[in-house]
Protein backbone atom coordinates (compact mmCIF):
# COMPACT_ATOMS: atom_id res chain seq x y z
CA UNK A 1 0.00 0.00 0.00
CA UNK A 2 2.82 2.40 0.89
CA UNK A 3 4.45 1.64 -2.44
CA UNK A 4 1.20 2.38 -4.31
CA UNK A 5 0.79 5.67 -2.45
CA UNK A 6 4.40 6.60 -3.22
CA UNK A 7 3.95 5.80 -6.92
CA UNK A 8 0.74 7.83 -6.95
CA UNK A 9 2.51 10.77 -5.34
CA UNK A 10 5.31 10.60 -7.93
CA UNK A 11 2.78 10.52 -10.79
CA UNK A 12 0.84 13.43 -9.29
CA UNK A 13 4.05 15.45 -8.88
CA UNK A 14 5.07 14.63 -12.46
CA UNK A 15 1.68 15.74 -13.82
CA UNK A 16 1.80 18.95 -11.82
CA UNK A 17 5.34 19.66 -12.97
CA UNK A 18 4.31 19.07 -16.59
CA UNK A 19 1.27 21.31 -16.22
CA UNK A 20 3.38 24.05 -14.67
CA UNK A 21 5.94 23.68 -17.47
CA UNK A 22 3.26 24.27 -20.09
CA UNK A 23 3.42 27.98 -19.55
CA UNK A 24 4.99 30.63 -21.75
CA UNK A 25 5.97 34.26 -21.29
CA UNK A 26 4.79 36.79 -23.85
CA UNK A 27 6.37 40.24 -23.89
CA UNK A 28 3.80 42.59 -25.34
CA UNK A 29 2.55 46.14 -25.40
CA UNK A 30 0.49 47.97 -22.83
CA UNK A 31 -2.21 48.49 -25.47
CA UNK A 32 -2.94 44.77 -25.85
CA UNK A 33 -3.16 44.45 -22.07
CA UNK A 34 -4.93 47.69 -21.10
CA UNK A 35 -7.45 47.44 -23.93
CA UNK A 36 -8.63 44.15 -22.42
CA UNK A 37 -7.70 42.13 -25.51
CA UNK A 38 -5.54 39.64 -23.63
CA UNK A 39 -8.26 39.17 -21.04
CA UNK A 40 -10.46 38.07 -23.92
CA UNK A 41 -7.95 35.99 -25.90
CA UNK A 42 -5.88 34.11 -23.35
CA UNK A 43 -8.65 32.02 -21.75
CA UNK A 44 -9.63 30.88 -25.26
CA UNK A 45 -6.06 29.95 -26.13
CA UNK A 46 -5.46 28.20 -22.81
CA UNK A 47 -8.67 26.19 -23.19
CA UNK A 48 -7.69 25.14 -26.71
CA UNK A 49 -4.09 24.17 -25.95
CA UNK A 50 -3.60 23.70 -22.21
CA UNK A 51 -0.79 26.25 -22.33
CA UNK A 52 -0.97 29.13 -19.87
CA UNK A 53 0.41 32.56 -20.75
CA UNK A 54 2.18 35.09 -18.55
CA UNK A 55 2.07 38.53 -20.15
CA UNK A 56 4.72 41.16 -19.49
CA UNK A 57 3.03 44.36 -20.71
CA UNK A 58 5.51 47.14 -21.43
CA UNK A 59 6.32 49.46 -24.30
CA UNK A 60 7.33 47.81 -27.58
CA UNK A 61 10.99 48.82 -27.19
CA UNK A 62 11.15 47.22 -23.75
CA UNK A 63 9.25 44.14 -24.97
CA UNK A 64 11.77 43.60 -27.75
CA UNK A 65 14.65 44.04 -25.29
CA UNK A 66 13.07 41.39 -23.07
CA UNK A 67 13.09 39.11 -26.11
CA UNK A 68 16.73 39.99 -26.81
CA UNK A 69 17.64 38.86 -23.30
CA UNK A 70 15.77 35.60 -23.77
CA UNK A 71 13.38 36.43 -20.94
CA UNK A 72 10.31 35.83 -23.11
CA UNK A 73 9.25 33.08 -25.48
CA UNK A 74 7.18 35.30 -27.76
CA UNK A 75 7.03 39.04 -28.50
CA UNK A 76 3.76 40.62 -29.68
CA UNK A 77 4.31 44.29 -30.51
CA UNK A 78 3.53 47.19 -32.87
CA UNK A 79 6.50 49.05 -34.29
CA UNK A 80 7.42 47.80 -37.76
CA UNK A 81 10.82 49.51 -37.86
CA UNK A 82 11.86 48.10 -34.48
CA UNK A 83 10.47 44.67 -35.37
CA UNK A 84 12.48 44.58 -38.61
CA UNK A 85 15.63 45.43 -36.62
CA UNK A 86 14.83 42.64 -34.13
CA UNK A 87 14.51 40.17 -37.00
CA UNK A 88 17.66 41.41 -38.78
CA UNK A 89 19.60 40.75 -35.56
CA UNK A 90 18.44 37.13 -35.68
CA UNK A 91 16.44 37.56 -32.47
CA UNK A 92 13.18 36.24 -33.91
CA UNK A 93 12.36 33.11 -35.90
CA UNK A 94 9.72 34.62 -38.21
CA UNK A 95 7.44 37.64 -38.00
CA UNK A 96 3.71 37.41 -38.68
CA UNK A 97 1.14 40.16 -39.12
CA UNK A 98 -1.66 39.60 -36.61
CA UNK A 99 -4.03 42.58 -36.53
CA UNK A 100 -4.29 46.33 -36.86
CA UNK A 101 -6.18 49.32 -35.57
CA UNK A 102 -5.25 52.99 -35.72
CA UNK A 103 -3.95 55.87 -33.69
CA UNK A 104 -6.04 58.92 -32.89
CA UNK A 105 -5.27 62.33 -31.45
CA UNK A 106 -7.19 62.86 -28.24
CA UNK A 107 -7.71 66.26 -26.72
CA UNK A 108 -10.02 68.41 -24.60
CA UNK A 109 -13.40 69.32 -26.08
CA UNK A 110 -12.49 72.98 -25.61
CA UNK A 111 -9.75 72.30 -28.23
CA UNK A 112 -7.46 75.32 -27.76
CA UNK A 113 -5.38 74.28 -30.80
CA UNK A 114 -8.49 74.09 -33.02
CA UNK A 115 -7.72 70.69 -34.55
CA UNK A 116 -11.17 69.07 -34.26
CA UNK A 117 -12.56 67.49 -37.38
CA UNK A 118 -9.32 67.50 -39.35
CA UNK A 119 -7.79 64.35 -40.84
CA UNK A 120 -4.25 65.59 -41.50
CA UNK A 121 -2.32 64.49 -38.43
CA UNK A 122 0.77 66.57 -39.20
CA UNK A 123 -1.36 69.70 -39.57
CA UNK A 124 -2.95 68.92 -36.19
CA UNK A 125 0.45 68.53 -34.53
CA UNK A 126 1.71 71.79 -36.01
CA UNK A 127 -1.36 73.57 -34.63
CA UNK A 128 -0.81 72.05 -31.17
CA UNK A 129 2.82 73.19 -31.20
CA UNK A 130 1.92 76.68 -32.44
CA UNK A 131 -0.69 77.04 -29.69
CA UNK A 132 1.77 75.62 -27.13
CA UNK A 133 -1.16 73.54 -25.94
CA UNK A 134 -0.37 70.89 -23.31
CA UNK A 135 0.63 67.57 -24.89
CA UNK A 136 1.32 64.34 -22.99
CA UNK A 137 3.87 61.97 -24.53
CA UNK A 138 4.37 58.45 -23.25
CA UNK A 139 8.12 58.91 -23.60
CA UNK A 140 8.67 55.20 -22.97
CA UNK A 141 10.13 53.90 -26.26
CA UNK A 142 6.86 52.11 -26.95
CA UNK A 143 5.37 51.56 -30.40
CA UNK A 144 2.99 54.43 -29.74
CA UNK A 145 5.85 56.70 -28.64
CA UNK A 146 7.87 55.78 -31.75
CA UNK A 147 4.87 56.53 -33.96
CA UNK A 148 4.34 59.86 -32.20
CA UNK A 149 7.96 60.92 -32.73
CA UNK A 150 7.80 59.99 -36.42
CA UNK A 151 4.67 62.11 -36.81
CA UNK A 152 6.29 65.12 -35.10
CA UNK A 153 9.23 64.78 -37.51
CA UNK A 154 6.85 64.56 -40.47
CA UNK A 155 5.17 67.72 -39.18
CA UNK A 156 8.52 69.51 -39.05
CA UNK A 157 8.17 70.31 -35.34
CA UNK A 158 11.29 70.57 -33.19
CA UNK A 159 10.27 69.28 -29.78
CA UNK A 160 13.38 70.54 -28.05
CA UNK A 161 11.89 73.95 -27.36
CA UNK A 162 8.64 72.48 -26.08
CA UNK A 163 9.97 70.08 -23.49
CA UNK A 164 9.40 71.07 -19.86
CA UNK A 165 6.87 73.59 -21.12
CA UNK A 166 3.87 72.49 -23.17
CA UNK A 167 5.29 69.07 -24.17
CA UNK A 168 5.64 66.56 -21.32
CA UNK A 169 7.18 63.07 -21.49
CA UNK A 170 6.02 60.84 -18.64
CA UNK A 171 7.79 57.51 -19.30
CA UNK A 172 4.63 55.47 -18.69
CA UNK A 173 2.08 53.34 -20.53
CA UNK A 174 -1.04 54.31 -22.42
CA UNK A 175 -3.43 54.10 -19.47
CA UNK A 176 -1.43 56.45 -17.22
CA UNK A 177 -0.89 58.81 -20.17
CA UNK A 178 -4.63 58.98 -20.78
CA UNK A 179 -5.28 59.57 -17.08
CA UNK A 180 -2.77 62.40 -17.02
CA UNK A 181 -4.24 63.96 -20.16
CA UNK A 182 -7.71 63.71 -18.65
CA UNK A 183 -6.66 65.41 -15.42
CA UNK A 184 -4.79 68.21 -17.21
CA UNK A 185 -6.96 68.64 -20.33
CA UNK A 186 -4.02 67.88 -22.59
CA UNK A 187 -3.63 66.41 -26.06
CA UNK A 188 -1.99 63.05 -26.75
CA UNK A 189 -1.65 60.29 -29.32
CA UNK A 190 -3.45 57.08 -28.35
CA UNK A 191 -4.17 53.77 -29.98
CA UNK A 192 -7.89 53.50 -30.55
CA UNK A 193 -8.22 50.20 -28.69
CA UNK A 194 -7.01 51.55 -25.36
CA UNK A 195 -9.06 54.72 -25.83
CA UNK A 196 -12.27 52.75 -26.37
CA UNK A 197 -11.58 50.81 -23.16
CA UNK A 198 -10.67 53.92 -21.17
CA UNK A 199 -13.27 55.02 -18.61
CA UNK A 200 -11.81 58.16 -17.06
CA UNK A 201 -12.29 60.38 -20.10
CA UNK A 202 -13.27 63.62 -18.41
CA UNK A 203 -13.38 66.33 -21.11
CA UNK A 204 -11.34 64.29 -23.60
CA UNK A 205 -12.57 63.27 -27.05
CA UNK A 206 -11.16 62.07 -30.37
CA UNK A 207 -10.29 65.22 -32.33
CA UNK A 208 -8.20 63.96 -35.27
CA UNK A 209 -8.54 60.59 -36.99
CA UNK A 210 -8.54 58.92 -40.37
CA UNK A 211 -5.08 59.84 -41.72
CA UNK A 212 -3.42 56.82 -43.35
CA UNK A 213 -0.27 57.68 -41.38
CA UNK A 214 -2.18 56.70 -38.22
CA UNK A 215 -2.35 53.03 -39.27
CA UNK A 216 -1.18 50.75 -36.43
CA UNK A 217 -0.01 47.24 -37.33
CA UNK A 218 0.74 44.51 -34.76
CA UNK A 219 3.14 41.62 -35.30
CA UNK A 220 4.15 38.48 -33.40
CA UNK A 221 7.48 36.63 -33.31
CA UNK A 222 8.83 33.54 -31.59
CA UNK A 223 12.13 34.38 -29.88
CA UNK A 224 14.99 32.55 -31.59
CA UNK A 225 15.93 29.41 -29.59
CA UNK A 226 19.32 29.28 -31.35
CA UNK A 227 20.24 32.44 -29.42
CA UNK A 228 18.24 31.54 -26.32
CA UNK A 229 18.00 27.75 -25.72
CA UNK A 230 15.57 28.27 -22.83
CA UNK A 231 12.81 29.40 -25.22
CA UNK A 232 9.81 27.07 -25.07
CA UNK A 233 9.63 26.49 -28.78
CA UNK A 234 6.67 24.12 -29.02
CA UNK A 235 4.29 26.03 -26.78
CA UNK A 236 5.53 29.45 -27.91
CA UNK A 237 4.97 28.49 -31.53
CA UNK A 238 1.55 27.14 -30.58
CA UNK A 239 0.61 30.63 -29.38
CA UNK A 240 1.90 32.24 -32.59
CA UNK A 241 0.07 29.67 -34.73
CA UNK A 242 -3.17 30.14 -32.80
CA UNK A 243 -3.08 33.93 -33.15
CA UNK A 244 -2.80 33.74 -36.93
CA UNK A 245 -5.22 30.80 -37.30
CA UNK A 246 -8.84 31.28 -38.23
CA UNK A 247 -9.88 30.65 -34.62
CA UNK A 248 -7.44 33.21 -33.24
CA UNK A 249 -8.35 35.75 -35.90
CA UNK A 250 -12.06 35.25 -35.23
CA UNK A 251 -11.41 35.75 -31.51
CA UNK A 252 -9.61 39.03 -32.20
CA UNK A 253 -12.45 40.24 -34.43
CA UNK A 254 -14.96 39.24 -31.78
CA UNK A 255 -13.50 41.47 -29.08
CA UNK A 256 -15.66 44.57 -28.77
CA UNK A 257 -16.24 47.32 -26.21
CA UNK A 258 -19.57 49.12 -26.28
CA UNK A 259 -20.35 47.42 -29.57
CA UNK A 260 -17.16 48.74 -31.22
CA UNK A 261 -14.48 46.42 -32.57
CA UNK A 262 -11.05 47.33 -31.18
CA UNK A 263 -8.71 45.32 -33.41
CA UNK A 264 -9.00 44.01 -36.98
CA UNK A 265 -7.32 40.72 -37.83
CA UNK A 266 -5.15 40.66 -40.95
CA UNK A 267 -2.91 37.60 -40.73
CA UNK A 268 -2.19 36.08 -44.14
CA UNK A 269 -2.99 32.38 -44.27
Amino acid sequence: MKRIVAIGAVLLWSNLAFAQDRAITVASTTSTEQSGLFGHLLPLFEKATGVSVKVVAVGTGQALDIGRRGDADVVFVHDGVAEDKFMSEGQGVKRFDVMYNDFVIIGPRSDPARIAGGKDVTDALRKIAAARAPFISRGDKSGTHAAELRLWRDAGVDLGAGKDNWYREIGQGMGPALNMASSSNAYLLSDRGTWLSFKNRGELAILTEGDKRLFNQYGVMLVNPEKHPNVKVKDGQAFVDWLVSSKGQDAIAGYKVGGEQLFFPNASH
